[in-house]
């Protein structure tokens, strides 16, 4: 088995590549640093595009699956399903990046691309 970054690094590795291209990421709500799970919403110029999970496949890689193809389509729903994720999840975290093509940061970071 191959080893897995910690939640706690690649957090941070997306948040310092993000950033030195230009973009905008936050940390929205931390999580456990070892093994939380992460939502990563995409986001450009401060609309949320698209919102991804990290999910491990049964070969034990890492990659990302979409949670939501498109939020701003109902956006009190999509906002109440991450509350009750937050509620339901203390271990949980949640990442904004704003940059063009936030999904490709994401995916690199990771090593599925």
């Amino acid at each position: 088995m191959t080893p897995r970054l910690t939640s706690a690094m690649l957090v941070s590795a997306m948040i310092r590549r993000v950033q030195a291209a230009g973009g905008f990421a936050a940390v929205l709500q931390r999580g456990d640093d070892q093994a939380g799970a992460i939502l990563v919403e995409c986001a450009d110029r401060g609309a949320t595009q698209l919102l991804l999970e990290r999910a491990t496949d049964l070969d034990g890689r890492d990659h990302w699956r979409m949670a939501d193809a498109d939020p701003a389509r109902d956006a009190d729903a999509y906002r109440q399903r991450l509350e009750r994720r937050r509620a339901s999840d203390r271990d949980l975290w949640i990442i904004e990046l704003d940059i063009a093509d936030a999904a490709r940061f994401a995916a690199e970071t990771i090593g599925t691309t």
